[in-house]
């Protein structure tokens, strides 16, 4: 079965993707009877590109890689404008990938994307966190209105599945609580500094030449990036849109490496911990650096991993562990939502 998808945004985890996409081209036939055909990319940095009759992976791939512009593919397409509101409208898709970076403060553009796609019929997948802790629940009531799928997998722990998880094994369960590290940047500096006793501008200069942490590392050392994902957690698996004041926030600025080293006498860990507790329906969250015992299995999540554990009646304790971020690993959560939407939309509106 084929889908044609259009991309709004083709960083790196619109070029992480597309690798997967040609890659595993023949497994994903064979094994779920389902292809892809991406008919157009717009992108903000690198130009846009339309081809309706489907984008040679082969031919584009090697120009991402190569850092060059998405329009290089086609001469006659260099320097096209293309709004993105007018691709979601003229352009024959089934799925939109959008893509583009986040705004946690307003969710734009994206979340105007996005409403422009579900309301001309065309499902969404994104791995922006913006419109995902945001407008969650609007989104989500639109898609059901359209008789599409509004899908953010990626937009926390990468492609370490969260809420497909929940969606299917961890189903039938209440859950009292959700702790855990989700922030591999603050993780990785925070486990430089007691590994290599460095400070902590020694490590997030670290962290920068890595390609972990951005020039301004404000999001993710401040806590803004944790917030936004608790935010989603709330909306998404407990049905509770938190706002930004609402969740109490404090980062790891100010965290010397003598902090580090008395935890540490005292077999204890110092961790940036994103937490929402239950209390019968009531709500509350928090991201703040705590300091764990040495026996918390969090304490023992060091790099730049991510871990959750959540508390759950009947079931009780389950963790998962897996990589925060990354190319490919953010674009494969783009794919295991878009074989979502496959395996749920057959029968439905032609397919």
């Amino acid at each position: 079965m084929e889908y044609k998808v259009a991309l709004i945004g083709c960083g790196n985890v619109g070029e992480g993707f597309l690798q997967i996409l040609q890659e595993k081209a023949g497994w994903l036939k064979r094994q779920h009877n389902f292809e892809a055909k991406v008919v157009a990319i717009c992108d903000k940095f690198r130009g846009n590109l339309v081809i309706p009759e489907g984008i040679d992976l082969g031919k584009l791939l090697p120009l991402l890689a190569h850092k060059q512009r998405i329009d290089d593919y086609d001469p006659a397409q260099k320097n096209s404008s293309l709004d993105p509101l007018d691709m979601i409208e003229n352009i024959d898709a089934d799925i939109i990938c959008e893509l583009t970076p986040t705004d946690i403060k307003t969710g734009e553009p994206a979340i105007s994307y996005i409403r422009k796609a579900l309301r001309c019929g065309k499902h969404v997948v994104t791995s922006n966190k913006g419109p995902a802790a945001l407008s969650y629940p609007e989104l989500v009531k639109l898609a059901r209105q359209n008789d599409v799928f509004f899908r953010v997998e990626g937009t926390v722990m990468s492609g370490t599945p969260v809420f497909s998880l929940f969606e299917n094994g961890l189903s039938g369960n209440t859950v009292l609580s959700i702790r855990g590290i989700l922030n591999g940047t603050t993780n990785f500096i925070l486990s430089k500094m007691e590994e290599s006793n460095l400070t902590y501008e020694e490590a997030l200069a670290e962290a920068q030449k890595l390609g972990y942490a951005e020039t301004d590392p404000t999001a993710d050392v401040e806590g803004f990036d944790a917030l936004a994902k608790v935010m989603i957690l709330a909306s998404v698996i407990l049905d509770h849109p938190l706002k930004m004041e609402e969740v109490e926030r404090k980062g790891i600025v100010g965290i010397k490496s003598e902090d580090i080293k008395e935890a540490l006498n005292r077999n204890e860990r110092l961790k940036l911990i994103a937490q929402i507790k239950n209390h019968g329906g009531q709500i509350t969250a928090r991201v703040a650096p705590e300091r764990l015992p040495l026996s918390d299995p969090l304490a023992r999540i060091m790099g730049v991993q991510n871990a959750l554990v959540f508390e759950l009646e009947p079931l009780g304790q389950i963790m998962i562990q897996g990589p925060g971020a990354g190319k490919k690993e953010t674009g494969y959560a783009i794919l295991n939502d878009i074989l979502f939407i496959h395996r749920n939309s057959i029968g439905r509106k032609g397919y």
